[in-house]
């Protein structure tokens, strides 16, 4: 036989007292007595009481619940970023509504509607590397669905993001190898699209133009980050007159990826060819040719920073916000050498 939940109302019954006053005593509300909060907090333990949920977000017009949508949760780097996203919700008393969007626009877009219809109170987004249409984001904000973007962010204005400086960290990258002696830099970056490609490129060129060498459009190429692009990438860096003898590889996966390119052409890795990279992946240092370094791009803090930003805008009277304020938090990019 089911058990009924037991209400307020049932509560307020065998006190013999008003269902206001139970409301209140159960909210710690400063009008109602001691006695009496004691007496009702204590039969709704023994009754095992449990707040409608319902009735509570329909109140404060909040679901209390916060909607991520990312490329692949396999991905370390993500995983990694759920984590401080959802240890920050959890201490603001917020669920997280996960999606992936594995890449592609559409489905982006459909996880946007459905978590729209979930009337989630905010929205955090990694895009995906082919979306290049930005409306489906645009459309929350009829509907004051807050969304704070973290490490992909579109190239769009007037948003709220958390990212890490890529600039610098690129141009830190490049100043480690050009330190090491290399002068044909070679770098696969991400899709053109994506502004941390751009990012990238800037800090490339920012780089040699410290060290007072001319840039050569033709050591930088692209790649959509699959396997198959990254050997096409490859092919390109080596087919050109002027062959690189190190390479800057958009992530650790695109330099494991370009590792065994390199080898399948009997190159021998950090001597004929060696490679820097981005993200510090745990599982690169247990692989047998780890990058020489890495730029963290600290996605835990990303997930926990753009989540508290989320808090913070959930929490603000948009009466009182000025419609041009926009949260951009930047985290300083960090070399990691192995040990």
């Amino acid at each position: 036989m089911e058990l009924k939940q037991p209400t307020i109302k049932e509560i307020a019954k065998k006190l013999n007292i008003s269902i206001s006053t139970v409301s209140r005593a159960l909210h710690d509300h400063p009008s109602i007595g001691l006695r009496t909060k004691t007496r009702v907090q204590q039969l709704a333990k023994e009754l095992q009481y449990e707040p409608n949920q319902t009735a509570i977000f329909f109140q404060q017009r909040k679901t209390f619940t916060i909607g991520v949508i990312l490329p692949k949760l396999s991905e370390d780097f993500f995983s990694s970023a759920i984590s401080g996203i959802e240890d920050s919700a959890s201490k603001n008393n917020y669920t997280v509504l996960l999606g992936q969007s594995h890449d592609n626009e559409e489905r982006e877009k459909q996880i946007v509607e459905t978590m729209k219809k979930h009337r989630v109170d905010g929205i955090l987004v990694s895009i995906s590397k082919n979306t290049s249409n930005y409306d489906h984001f645009e459309k929350l904000r009829k509907f004051s669905i807050p969304v704070v973007f973290f490490d992909r962010i579109p190239n769009m204005p007037n948003i709220h993001y958390v990212a890490c400086n890529m600039t610098s960290g690129t141009i830190k990258a490049v100043d480690f190898l050009l330190k090491k002696g290399h002068r044909a830099i070679g770098m696969i970056n991400g899709p053109e699209k994506l502004f941390a490609s751009q990012e990238r490129t800037e800090g490339y060129m920012k780089a040699l133009e410290m060290h007072k060498l001319k840039y050569d459009p033709s050591l930088i190429v692209s790649s959509d980050l699959t396997k198959e692009g990254t050997q096409d990438a490859m092919r390109k860096l080596m087919s050109q007159r002027r062959k690189a003898t190190a390479i800057v590889a958009f992530n650790d996966y695109v330099a494991l990826d370009a590792v065994q390119y390199a080898r399948g052409l009997k190159m021998k890795i950090n001597k004929d060819i060696c490679f820097v990279s981005y993200a510090n992946l745990p599982m690169s240092h247990y692989t047998e040719f780890p990058p020489l370094a890495s730029v963290e791009q600290f996605p835990y803090q990303q997930g926990q920073k753009a989540t508290e930003t989320l808090m913070e805008l959930l929490s603000e009277n948009k009466e009182e916000t000025p419609a041009t304020t926009f949260y951009r938090i930047i985290l300083e990019s960090q070399l990691i050498l192995p040990n």
